[in-house]
């Protein structure tokens, strides 16, 4: 026999939504958290996944579903947003590790690039992001889409500072030799 969720909207007001134990263990704050925070999350993880949209999703998902768990110990912490951000990065970064996560990167994209001011551009840095290894994309997505400070990414990544501030010099290199003078023609006005 299965056992369905009561309908929440037809309990309330008759004294029966507080009497569920269920609800009473849910933290009612962490859904106000996750909406406030998903969008956000999952526009990290794209930039983290190299334009995967899908995989983006995924991962924000996931992160948020590892938070739940906690949340009654995460909701008390000074910067719960910060926390999910690290725990998404760690996500990503774990997500490689896994046999299951066998897919390739490719130079195509499925869906048509998203709105902003220079599609050509978003498409030819995240083709490079992509392309980079994934401690390299981490930090520049923490340092230059996050604005994180060195020490933040440090401790989000587990990295020192030195190497923080190495590997996003090698990987800002590293973009401007793969675009060259591409860059310049697509960062022009």
């Amino acid at each position: 026999m299965v056992r369905q969720e009561p309908d929440h909207a037809a309990l309330e007001g008759h004294g029966q939504l507080d009497d569920d134990p269920r609800r009473r263990r849910r933290p009612p704050e962490f859904r106000e958290f996750a909406v406030s925070q998903a969008r956000h999350l999952v526009r990290t993880a794209y930039l983290l996944t190299g334009g995967d949209a899908h995989l983006a999703e995924d991962l924000a998902q996931e992160a948020l579903g590892k938070l739940y768990g906690s949340w009654r110990r995460i909701s008390r912490m000074e910067n719960p947003a910060g926390y999910a951000r690290t725990v998404l990065v760690n996500t990503f970064l774990s997500h490689r590790c896994r046999r299951s996560s066998s897919e390739r990167v490719t130079d195509t994209f499925a869906e048509a690039p998203g709105r902003g001011d220079d599609p050509a551009l978003r498409v030819a840095l995240l083709g490079v992001l992509a392309e980079l290894p994934q401690q390299d994309r981490a930090v520049l997505v923490l340092r230059y889409w996050e604005d994180l400070g060195v020490e933040e990414t440090a401790a989000a990544l587990r990295l020192t500072p030195s190497a923080v501030r190495s590997r996003a010099s090698r990987a800002l290199a590293r973009l401007r030799t793969r675009l060259g003078d591409q860059f310049d023609d697509l960062a022009r006005p």
